[in-house]
């Protein structure tokens, strides 16, 4: 098959990986770079020119989407689709599944565990939200970061009108959950491929550090996942519609949490903390569907 790479650094450890698996299953890849496609739309022939010419006969796409090109990363997938190619990210989710807010309000229709959580539009009844969730400590997060960047942890209450009153100047818009505190600064990421979990890590924040990202010094050990787990990480990349998933949870007193679904999970992580190769269960997903 002709697979198509949609990534802006092809020596990324997760685009190296997908075009290692996908040439060991003798397919033809090329590694394209979202921001530079040319999207040609015309009256039934969609097109994607790049690089001095038209892209042609692509049997499905990989998207490595990166959050701050969403909006035009997401318009080269849909033309992939309009052109007939798979694509493992459908591009409806994609959007769906990188605004925070509308993730939430999707896994909460489909009745999945979530920490409780607050959204204002700049509320001046600061106080009021803190309550909503509980009272400190609870954590504050951006609607618009990644891996750990703009989330903070505030442990009293005058801490957290402190931040949240200095967002809402910025006229930032955040989000506001509790804090679960026996989830000890540990979550677990499952790696959700058709439908299957077919690897899991937890991941520990360093000492002092409740966020438990690797790109923020946090470790990862390969963990086998309660069947509650499993259930609900594969429902809720059903509710998101996704493919391909890396889908972030807690372990609470009341169950697994969901955190977040992200549709472009990094496979250095998890394949180094199980030694499972994803990326070649990718390849067999595309395989079985395109």
């Amino acid at each position: 098959m002709n697979i198509k790479i949609l990534s802006r650094n092809s020596q990324l450890y997760s685009t190296k990986r997908l075009v290692e698996a996908a040439m060991k299953r003798k397919h033809t890849v090329e590694v394209v770079d979202p921001l530079k496609c040319d999207i040609v739309i015309e009256r039934r022939n969609p097109n994607i020119y790049f690089k001095g010419k038209y892209i042609k006969d692509v049997d499905a796409i990989i998207p490595r989407i990166g959050s701050s090109v969403t909006f035009y990363g997401t318009a080269v997938v849909r033309q992939f689709e309009m052109m007939g190619a798979f694509t493992t990210t459908d591009s409806e989710a994609l959007v769906r599944s990188r605004d925070k807010l509308r993730s939430l309000q999707v896994l909460s229709r489909a009745k999945i565990g979530l920490p409780k959580t607050v959204f204002t539009n700049y509320s001046r009844d600061v106080s009021g939200v803190i309550s909503q969730v509980g009272g400190p400590p609870l954590v504050i997060k951006l609607l618009e970061g990644t891996q750990g960047v703009g989330v903070v942890l505030a442990e009293t209450k005058n801490a957290a009108e402190s931040v949240i009153e200095a967002f809402n100047g910025l006229q930032a818009r955040v989000i506001v959950q509790e804090f679960i505190k026996e989830a000890k600064g540990a979550d677990i990421r499952a790696f959700v491929v058709d439908g299957h979990v077919v690897g899991a890590m937890k991941r520990q924040g360093k000492d002092g550090e409740f966020r438990s990202n690797l790109h923020r010094g946090g470790s990862a050990e390969s963990i086998e996942l309660s069947d509650e787990e499993e259930i609900a990480a594969v429902k809720a990349t059903k509710a998101m519609g996704l493919g391909v998933a890396g889908v972030d949870m807690l372990q609470s007193s009341r169950g697994p949490l969901i955190l977040e679904v992200n549709s472009s999970p990094g496979l250095e992580g998890i394949e180094k903390a199980t030694g499972k190769d994803i990326a070649k269960t990718i390849i067999r997903y595309i395989e079985k569907h395109a």
